[in-house]
């Protein structure tokens, strides 16, 4: 009876949990990828659907008849594709949605068809549920596989305007996917295993660690475009090539800005603010984002977030070999513009091929 109780304790407090969640995301209060975040309270609304008929049991209103579930997991088919919708929302806040973009409606057609056809049907129960399954399955399997590709497409191309790229890589959103992954197979074995039975108290309480895993993460999120994102690099062509690689500089000019550049990275050091952009660097410049991207690319051959933490690199060195003794690594981190000590070990020994504690103690036997 225990064990019952705290059951469905778990399948209410996931339930709310997950409406409370939806909620936040959708009124979106600290004003933050916004599209992105309204596109995950959707998913989040429709993934609590799953424990809705749960909830009627213990609210008194009984069995939903076959009608209301049809309706009912006919859109919970959508709750894979709004994931990968927030998904491309975070990385292109400024997605136009396209005629190509409809394709998307195709398998949860074919599942509202198999669903619908369920109600009159009696004597293809069984073969119809299978089928259901499976869409099921290959469907979560095809959008965490989509979802991933446009997380790592989306962390190349922040390298293009960020020099700090720990809080906007999307890693969070990352670790969401993989639970919901993992907890998509999980409950499926359940249901092919144990004939659709209700869920049991170990496999809510995995579901329940789920719920705290989406909020601990969506809510730490920060904003993936700082400022001015309209001028980040956000201007892709139809083919997805990066216009910077047009040339918008003539040779002369580009040599001119390559001089200012060199002149203010030596005497006004703006590498040193963890927060440098594109668009603030552009603007000591006096110059496009597009323009400085440019001429990073081509007269430097590197992107923006090289180009910064190679200077950053370089103060870092400096340090190291002259300061004293009992000054910490992250002190030297931040005072060489590094945001955190994880992004400069990374930094440092991607750049160096040492740690920056092997640097400074080569440095110290010489």
């Amino acid at each position: 009876m225990a064990f019952t109780n705290f059951n469905n304790l778990f399948v209410i407090t996931i339930f709310g949990g997950l409406i409370l969640l939806a909620f936040i995301n959708a009124t979106n209060p600290l004003k933050i990828n916004a599209r992105g975040n309204k596109w995950l309270s959707v998913f989040l609304l429709l993934l609590s659907t799953f424990w809705l008929e749960e909830i009627a049991k213990f609210t008194g209103f009984g069995e939903i008849n076959k009608n209301l579930s049809t309706f009912i997991h006919s859109i919970q088919i959508f709750t894979p594709s709004s994931l990968y919708a927030a998904v491309l929302f975070y990385t292109n806040p400024n997605l136009k949605i396209r005629p190509s973009h409809w394709k998307h409606l195709l398998i949860p057609m074919v599942f509202i068809a198999i669903e619908i056809n369920k109600i009159p049907n009696t004597s293809n129960q069984s073969l119809l549920n299978t089928t259901g399954t499976i869409i099921i399955l290959f469907q979560a399997l095809l959008y965490c596989i989509l979802a991933f590709i446009k997380i790592r497409k989306h962390q190349k191309q922040i390298l293009l305007y960020s020099s700090n790229t720990q809080d906007i890589n999307l890693n969070w959103l990352e670790y969401i996917i993989i639970q919901i992954l993992t907890l998509t197979i999980i409950v499926l074995f359940y249901n092919i295993f144990f004939n659709g039975q209700a869920p049991n108290i170990l496999l809510n309480s995995i579901q329940l660690i789920t719920v705290f895993i989406i909020a601990h993460f969506s809510l730490k999120q920060k904003e993936i475009f700082p400022s001015q994102k309209e001028n980040l690099i956000m201007a892709n062509s139809p083919h997805g090539k990066i216009q910077e690689r047009k040339k918008l500089l003539a040779d002369d000019e580009l040599q001119s800005i390559m001089r200012k550049l060199r002149n203010i990275m030596i005497n006004e050091q703006p590498h040193l603010d963890s927060d440098l952009n594109l668009v603030k660097l552009a603007k000591q410049l006096s110059i496009t984002p597009h323009q400085l991207s440019y001429t990073i690319n081509s007269g430097f051959d590197e992107n923006f977030f090289q180009f910064v933490n190679r200077h950053r690199v370089e103060k870092a060195k400096e340090l190291l070999r002259n300061s004293d003794k009992k000054i910490t690594m992250i002190a030297i981190a931040f005072d060489s513009g590094f945001n955190s000590k994880t992004s400069f070990n990374t930094t440092f020994k991607r750049m160096t091929g040492q740690t920056p504690s092997e640097y400074k103690e080569k440095c110290s036997d010489i």
